[in-house]
């Protein structure tokens, strides 16, 4: 809760908080001392709502403990320089990555301080392709969780700790996330088939 604060807001925080409790109450409820779905839930939900966006790129470069482990490795004086490929460029042509100074840092706060945009009709980054599809991802993980708890029983309950853990297989940025994505997806629509298939045969029987 606190990294997600720390990202957003106590909000976005709270919300996450209050779906992985719903999915412990149920868990528990269905599938007593069971505890797998909602470890898998409260894991991996907080991956796809912690995205690496501009915002989160631009904290995590300005972080103290970074800079005093640079500064402890190889001594005060060391310069540094970040090469990034900004997918708001990248879309635009850009095929390269761009080496910036430390005179970025202060580009690198500003964009820290507007992370309240994050997600908002004036977040100039959130318009792409990449970022409009990672925001899309949370809300249809929270309908798949959703499901799982409808359906959930202990007979399906391993599946649907394997379903759970599909983002474990979403990596990457750009293209190469595109790639993991497309697999992913295909792995989960043929776990969700079998879980689906599974219920069914159960209330046949």
């Amino acid at each position: 809760m606190p990294e997600l604060i720390e990202y957003q807001d106590a909000a976005y925080a709270r919300q996450y908080v209050e779906f992985v409790t719903r999915v412990a109450g149920e868990e528990s409820r269905k599938t007593p001392g069971r505890t797998g779905l909602s470890e898998a839930v409260a894991r991996h939900l907080f991956k796809l709502m912690a995205y690496k966006d501009e915002y989160e790129v631009a904290r995590l470069h300005l972080s103290a403990a970074l800079e005093a482990e640079l500064h402890a490795r190889f001594g005060p004086e060391i310069r540094y320089y970040w090469h990034l490929h900004p997918p708001l460029l990248r879309a635009l042509g850009l095929k390269k990555k761009i080496r910036f100074g430390s005179w970025f840092k202060p580009v690198f706060s500003a964009l820290h301080a507007m992370k309240g945009l994050r997600g908002t009709p004036f977040d100039v980054f959130g318009w792409s392709e990449e970022r409009r599809t990672e925001r899309r991802l949370i809300e249809e993980y929270e309908a798949t969780v959703a499901e799982l708890l409808e359906r959930l029983n202990r007979d399906n309950h391993k599946l649907a700790v394997e379903i759970a853990g599909i983002p474990e297989h979403i990596r990457g940025y750009g293209h190469v996330k595109r790639r993991h994505l497309d697999e992913a997806k295909k792995k989960e629509a043929g776990l969700l088939a079998a879980f689906r298939t599974q219920r069914s045969a159960a209330r046949a029987a």
